[in-house]
C-alpha cells in the first residue's frame, strides 16, 4: 500500500462477478465513480442464466467465482448480480476475509426513498423471486411498503443474446407480458432487479410510464462500493487511471462483441477464456 496523509491508497483490483453480461452495467457504473480504479471482472457465460438454478448450485458456482477472482489478489468483491446477491451473499461473506458486497440491499434503500404512494415493484429472476430478499428488506425498512414481485426469466437469455434494444419485436412483446400486469397495480417505482434489466431501461420506461421511478440495482451496488472503498481506506490513487480486465468461461469473443456495448467504451484488450471448473 501507498500511505498518504489522511488514509492510504491501495492499488489492488476490485473484483465483479456476474453469470453473463448483466454485471458490465455495474462496472460501467464503476468506471464512471471510481475512474482510478483497476477492475477484474468475470462473466461465468458457460453456466448463464443463474436465475433458474437452486441455491445450492447457486452457491457452488458464486464460490467459484470468488476463488477465481480471489487469483488476483483483489481488494473488495462487488456481486453484479441479483440471483447471487439474493441467494448465496451471506455466506460469501462469511467465507470472505475482504469485502463482499451485494446489489439488493443498496437498490431496497434507494426505492424505499423516493416511493412516494408506497407501492414498489419488483421484477428480477426466479430466484431473487423465490428467495424473498428484496421483498423482506423492504419490508424492514420500511413496513408500509406494498412490494409487488415478478419474475422475468426470458430477459436475461434475451439480452444475452443481443436482443435489448428499442423496436426490437421480441424483447418488446415479452417486456409487455411481463409488466403489463405491473403496471395496473398503480406502482410509482420499480426496482430492476436483475444487473441485466439495466439494458431494458428504455423499454421498461415505455411500458411503465413517466410516472415511476426505475431504480438500477448496477448503479446503487456500484455506489455502495464506492462508499464502502472510501470508509475502509482501500481507494486508489486519484491520478492512477484504472483499467477494466474482462474474463469470461465461454465464448469471450461473443462476451466481447457485446461488452463494449455495455460498457459503452472500446476493450483495450481481448476478454479472457477462464475454465471455471478448475476454481
Amino acid at each position: 500500500m501507498l500511505f498518504r496523509s489522511g488514509g492510504c491508497m491501495d492499488t489492488r483490483p476490485i473484483g465483479v462477478f456476474d453469470s453473463g453480461l448483466g454485471g458490465l452495467t455495474a462496472v460501467r457504473e464503476l468506471r464512471r465513480l471510481l475512474p482510478s480504479e483497476n477492475i477484474i471482472y468475470f462473466g461465468d457465460t458457460s453456466r448463464v442464466p443463474y436465475g433458474g438454478r437452486s441455491a445450492e448450485i447457486l452457491l457452488k458456482y458464486a464460490r467459484q467465482d470468488v476463488r477465481f477472482l480471489r487469483t488476483f489478489d483483489i481488494k473488495a468483491i462487488l456481486v453484479a448480480c441479483g440471483t447471487v446477491s439474493t441467494t448465496a451473499l451471506p455466506q460469501l461473506r462469511k467465507e470472505s476475509d475482504i469485502p463482499i458486497l451485494g446489489v439488493v440491499e443498496p437498490a431496497c434503500r434507494r426505492a424505499a426513498a423516493v416511493t412516494r404512494n408506497k407501492r414498489v415493484g419488483l421484477i428480477a429472476t426466479a430466484a431473487s423471486v423465490r428467495s424473498g430478499a428484496y421483498q423482506r428488506i423492504l419490508q424492514e425498512l420500511d413496513p408500509d411498503v406494498a412490494v409487488t414481485a415478478r419474475a422475468c426469466p426470458l430477459f436475461v437469455p434475451l439480452v444475452e443474446n443481443g436482443r435489448f434494444r428499442r423496436g426490437d419485436p421480441v424483447i418488446e412483446t415479452v417486456a409487455r407480458e411481463y409488466l403489463e400486469p405491473l403496471r395496473q397495480e398503480g406502482l410509482d417505482t420499480l426496482i430492476l432487479g436483475c444487473t441485466h434489466y439495466p439494458l431494458l431501461t428504455d423499454i421498461i420506461g415505455d411500458i411503465m410510464g413517466p410516472g415511476v421511478t426505475l431504480i438500477n440495482a448496477s448503479e446503487e451496488g456500484a455506489w455502495e462500493l464506492k462508499r464502502t472503498l472510501r470508509s475502509m481506506d482501500l481507494l486508489a490513487p486519484e491520478k492512477q487511471t484504472g483499467q477494466a480486465t474482462l474474463c469470461a468461461s465461454d465464448q469471450p469473443e461473443d462476451f466481447g462483441a457485446l461488452a463494449s456495448y455495455f460498457l459503452r467504451e472500446t476493450l483495450s484488450h481481448p476478454v479472457r477464456p477462464v475454465d471455471i471448473d478448475r476454481y
